[in-house]
């Protein structure tokens, strides 16, 4: 993803991604939906689908934290600790669900992100910018990894 893309063009890469996602969670078969098939990840389909959901909402907070002058500290180990509570709350989590979790957290962020002034991208020495593209690289890195090892 270039970094020359508008708030608009960027909301709108988040949401061809989240949809993917969707698309591939309404295949799911059952047994696909409760089976842990990436290496080294235990957690099933379900819980990382959900997972990315779950991101956009703390990927929201953080561009809001940065539009608001504020400069929250993201690091590795608040990611591990979010992934973390998240996956030991969502593991019975349905199809329906998720899709639905997907989409209100991701319209809540990409309607964020698409109302921004292109200025505001670069908040934080380009912040906001980096969070739009880990959203949209979010959804399409989990999906490819799943969709690959179940073959």
């Amino acid at each position: 993803m270039s970094d020359d893309l508008s708030p608009a063009q960027l909301a709108a890469a988040v949401d061809e991604s989240r949809q993917r996602l969707s698309d591939f969670v309404l295949r799911c078969t059952d047994e696909q939906w409760q089976s842990a098939p990436v290496d080294g990840d235990p957690r099933p389909v379900a819980v990382i689908t959900d997972h990315v959901a779950h991101a956009y909402e703390y990927l929201a907070g953080w561009v809001a934290e940065v539009l608001a002058s504020e400069s929250p500290e993201v690091n590795s180990e608040l990611v591990d600790a979010l992934n973390a509570e998240h996956a030991a709350n969502a593991a019975s989590f349905t199809p329906a669900h998720v899709t639905g979790h997907l989409k209100t957290s991701g319209d809540a962020l990409t309607d964020l992100i698409k109302n921004l002034e292109p200025a505001q991208l670069d908040l934080g020495d380009g912040r906001v910018r980096r969070l739009a593209i880990i959203a949209d690289r979010h959804a399409d890195a989990h999906r490819d990894e799943i969709e690959a090892a179940l073959g």
